[in-house]
C-alpha cells in the first residue's frame, strides 16, 4: 500500500496503493496552528479470487469499499467487508477503500475458469419454457418474495465463521456456471452447486446467519430457504423436502435448516446450493475453502 501526503510515502506488504485527499497534500491548521494530517486508509484482501469467488478484506473500519468504482458497503467496525465476483469478472478488478477524504486501492488478479455445458431432460415443461397463466401469474408473484428476501443485509459477520458443506457425502451432479440446455432449450447458466442425496438427508446451515425467506412449495425452487450471512452475503437452499426453520430465525452454524428432496424443477433428488452478494451470483463450492483462507491470511498478528 502506498500513502502520499506532503511529499512523504509508505510502503507496507500489501499491494494496495493510495491517494492524497482531494488530488492535493494540503491540510489546513487546526485554531491552533498544528498541521492536521489525515490517516493512511489500510486495506487487504484475500480469498478466492476467481470468476465467481468470494473474498474477504480489512480496511479501516467505516471505510466506503468500492469494487470497479461501484461502492459496496463500509468495512464493520472490525474493518471486515465481504467481496465476491460474478462469472464474467474481468482478469483484473480495483477494489477501492475511501475514508474523509483519503482513499487507497487494491488491484486484485482474478483466475478465469472454463465452463461446461450440461443437458438435462425430462423435466415438466411448464417449469422450462411456461405458457399457462396462472403459472406465469405464481412466476411473478414468487419473484416478488425473493427480491425482498435478496435485499437484506443483516447486521452480522456470520460469514466470518467460515464456511461448513450443507449436506454430508453425495454426489456433485452440477458444477456452478455451466451452460445449460434444459429439454433442448438453451438457458441461462447454472448458478448452484447441486450435490445428490437421498431424500430427507438434513441441510444445516454452513454459516451463522438469519433466515430471510423460508417456502416450502416455489414453482421452480421447490422447498426453498434464503440465509443471510450479513453485508448482503446470501446463500440458498432449494427443492427442499422439508423446511424447519422460518423468516427471521436467527441460526448457528451447523444448525438444520430443513431436508433434501426433489420439489419443483428437479429429476431427483438432490440439494442445489446457491450464493449471491448484491446481485452478483457466486459458487458457493469454493467458499469454503475461500473463507477459511482469507480468515487466517488477514487475521490480527499478536
Amino acid at each position: 500500500m502506498r500513502w502520499l501526503a506532503g511529499g512523504a510515502f509508505f510502503l507496507v506488504s500489501s499491494c494496495a496503493a493510495a491517494e492524497p485527499p482531494n488530488g492535493d497534500a494540503y491540510h489546513p491548521p487546526h485554531e491552533h496552528g498544528e498541521v492536521v494530517v489525515p490517516q493512511p486508509v489500510a486495506l487487504e484482501c484475500a480469498g478466492a479470487l476467481t470468476q465467481g469467488g468470494v473474498a474477504l478484506c480489512r480496511a479501516t473500519p467505516g471505510a466506503e469499499v468500492r469494487i470497479g468504482g461501484e461502492a459496496v458497503g463500509r468495512a464493520d467496525a472490525d474493518g471486515w467487508i465481504v467481496i465476491g465476483f460474478n462469472r464474467e469478472a474481468p482478469e483484473s478488478m480495483r477494489v477501492e477503500a475511501h475514508l474523509d477524504g483519503v482513499s487507497t486501492y487494491d488491484d486484485l488478479a482474478i483466475a478465469p475458469r472454463q465452463f461446461d455445458v450440461q443437458r438435462i431432460d425430462g423435466l415438466p415443461q411448464q417449469t422450462v419454457t411456461p405458457t399457462d397463466p396462472a403459472v406465469l401469474e405464481r412466476i411473478v408473484r414468487e419473484a416478488a418474495l425473493k427480491r425482498d428476501a435478496f435485499a437484506s443485509e443483516a447486521r452480522m459477520a456470520g460469514f466470518l465463521d467460515g464456511f461448513i458443506m450443507p449436506v454430508e457425502g453425495g454426489v456433485v451432479t452440477g458444477r456452478w456456471g455451466n451452460q445449460r440446455i434444459l429439454n433442448g432449450t438453451p438457458s441461462t447458466p447454472h448458478f448452484g452447486y447441486d450435490i445428490a442425496v437421498p431424500t430427507g438427508t438434513p441441510i444445516r446451515a454452513p454459516a451463522a446467519g438469519v433466515v430471510t425467506l423460508a417456502e416450502p412449495d416455489m414453482h421452480y425452487e421447490g422447498g426453498l430457504v434464503f440465509i443471510d450471512h450479513g453485508q448482503g452475503l446470501i446463500t440458498m437452499y432449494l427443492h427442499m423436502s422439508r423446511v424447519d426453520v422460518r423468516v427471521g430465525d436467527v441460526l448457528t452454524q451447523g444448525q438444520t435448516i430443513g431436508a433434501v428432496g426433489a420439489s419443483g424443477r428437479a429429476t431427483g433428488p438432490h440439494l442445489c446450493w446457491r450464493m449471491r452478494w448484491r446481485e452478483r451470483q457466486l459458487d458457493p463450492s469454493i467458499a469454503v475453502e475461500g473463507l477459511a483462507t482469507a480468515r487466517t491470511e488477514l487475521a490480527p498478528q499478536h
